[in-house]
């Protein structure tokens, strides 16, 4: 990239604005860095107000805003050199110039739900690149598109969408403050999963910068890039500016359901028909099960309950028979079902008040706590007594907040190929599962991450098997992760086949062909094929 050489003046304007506040300088990387920035920028004033560093009283509230995981928010936690927030595509690309000329990783958050907090962490020396402002949301309700810029959060496209129509969706994601950027990046699944497939699935066109700094868009970044992005994670390829995406077709009216049932009401059964049956549902049914420790409403002792929660794309009257017809065990009334709109769908799913939907533009969530996630597939149906263990280590002391999602795949997801795009969880999957459990006090975490840890292996022989898959989105450091440094294939390799599976060789080609030096990188991004790099990745 040719970067403008500014005049003797203008940089001496932009020292004034950078230092005139008797900011103490940390490292020689961090006053390099912004001394690269201030020689780089166009728009010197525009640059001093979008940077943060330690000594600002913004800093500690910006990086705090996006993050979604307490594990990753105590003093201990690695902190950014700088936090950088662009309110323009331009603002970006010297950030990758100058990271590149001072030996610094960019971190790149969209809406900060990394799971291991790869976003906003590091063990490296590293800056932050925010895209907290480019949120900007284009609906083209004619042609059933839109483009949504990467630091849009969920439930700002479903609610922009709505204002424009009614019988407009798109299928991402239930939690309305998960960045699109991210959330696409990885596959991204929703509620509309079986009818129409991922979120990644429905992008036509995205915009990305590349190592070099050049913003590209399908066309100038080729084929073999464009499907790299959509489920083989970004971040490893660049920064993800914004995504096309194709809307779908969803009636005036869908409606809605949740039946809970504890194991005295025969959950163990129900959920274990659930199995056999959830994917080959009519594609215009998706019913997810929660299962979770509550206390008995007859004697108040600790039992557990499985929650069928549903969206079924139409009206009540075609939903009954068909519940009746392929899952009576569960016994569904039509006094259970509620019609509603798509939209308003997507408050109930996420369990917010069914009314204004401006409470889809909160870009915060409440109640932040300690979490740890794994994730796995399921291929053939865990046995009663399979599914009675799982009960029982709910009783443990550790999963009182801890909560399963069964999440059934089968209609669209069965009918596109594995290597469409890197997402290969596809036909032969039954459901997904995501075991959650949360917990508040720090000194606790790693109690927590054990009891993670044990059910997971407990979990082994009922999941899928070589490899044992899991979803890029639900990242696991747990699974393997990169040396620092130069990174092997064989090591990589170990995570990135659960991830990927076949997909991951091509991802390597691609990661080694458009970031050759192996700048983009975290924790459990791609590797490329050599490593001849420096340490600063120039």
């Amino acid at each position: 990239m040719v970067m403008k050489t500014p005049s003797i003046c203008s940089i001496l304007f932009a020292f004034f604005v950078l230092f005139s506040c008797s900011w103490t300088v940390s490292s020689h990387g961090h006053d390099d860095f912004l001394q690269c920035l201030s020689l780089q920028s166009k728009d010197h004033t525009s640059i001093s107000n979008i940077f943060y560093t330690p000594e600002n009283s913004s800093y500690s509230p910006i990086l705090n805003f996006s993050v979604q995981n307490l594990r990753f928010a105590s003093e201990t936690t690695p902190k950014p050199l700088v936090i950088i927030t662009p309110v323009n595509e331009s603002q970006i690309q010297p950030v990758i110039y100058c990271a590149k000329e001072n030996g610094m990783q960019i971190r790149v958050r969209s809406g900060g739900h990394d799971l291991e907090g790869l976003s906003y962490t590091s063990e490296e020396p590293f800056v932050i690149l925010d895209l907290v402002n480019l949120r900007e949301i284009n609906i083209d309700v004619e042609k059933k598109t839109a483009w949504v810029q990467a630091g849009a959060r969920l439930g700002e496209l479903y609610y922009r969408i709505a204002e424009k129509s009614r019988t407009l969706g798109f299928p991402g994601g239930v939690c309305p403050t998960v960045g699109a950027g991210g959330h696409i990046s990885g596959g991204g699944y929703g509620t509309l999963i079986r009818k129409y497939g991922l979120a990644a699935d429905n992008v036509i066109d995205a915009r990305i910068i590349d190592v070099n700094g050049r913003i590209l868009d399908r066309k100038s970044m080729g084929e073999d890039l464009f499907w790299a992005i959509r489920g083989g994670g970004g971040a490893s390829f660049g920064v993800i500016l914004a995504w096309k995406l194709q809307l779908v077709d969803v009636p005036e009216k869908v409606t809605v359901f949740t039946i809970s049932r504890t194991v005295e009401q025969d959950a163990t059964n129900i959920v274990h028909r659930w199995q056999y049956i959830a994917h080959k549902f009519d594609e215009d049914l998706v019913i997810i099960v929660y299962i979770r420790r509550v206390n008995s409403s007859q004697d108040g002792k600790r039992t557990i309950q499985a929650t069928f929660q549903s969206l079924f794309l139409g009206g009540v009257d075609r939903l009954l028979p068909l519940m009746q017809q392929s899952f009576p065990e569960l016994g569904l009334q039509r006094e259970d079902c509620t019609e509603m709109s798509w939209i308003e769908s997507a408050l109930y799913i996420y369990g917010l008040p069914v009314g204004p939907l401006d409470v889809l533009l909160n870009r915060t969530q409440a109640n932040i706590r300690y979490l740890k996630v794994k994730a796995d597939y399921v291929q053939k149906p865990i046995s009663k007594n399979g599914l009675e263990g799982i009960w029982k280590r709910f009783f443990e002391e550790e999963a009182e907040d801890a909560q399963h999602l069964f999440f059934p795949y089968g209609g669209r997801m069965d009918e596109i190929s594995e290597s469409a795009i890197p997402f290969p969880h596809r036909a032969g999957n039954l459901y997904k599962i995501n075991y959650a459990v949360y917990w508040d006090e720090e000194e606790e975490s790693e109690r927590y991450l054990n009891w993670s840890r044990r059910l997971y292996s407990y979990m082994a022989p009922y999941v899928s098997k070589f490899p044992r898959a899991t979803y890029i989105n639900y990242r696991d450091l747990d699974i393997g992760v990169n040396n620092k440094g130069n990174t092997s294939y064989a090591q990589a390799s170990i995570w990135g086949l659960k991830y990927f599976k076949n997909n991951f060789n091509k991802l390597v080609h691609v990661k080694t062909k458009v970031d050759p030096t192996n700048f983009f990188r975290n924790e459990q991004s791609i590797p490329i094929l050599y490593s001849k790099w420096t340490k600063n990745g120039k």
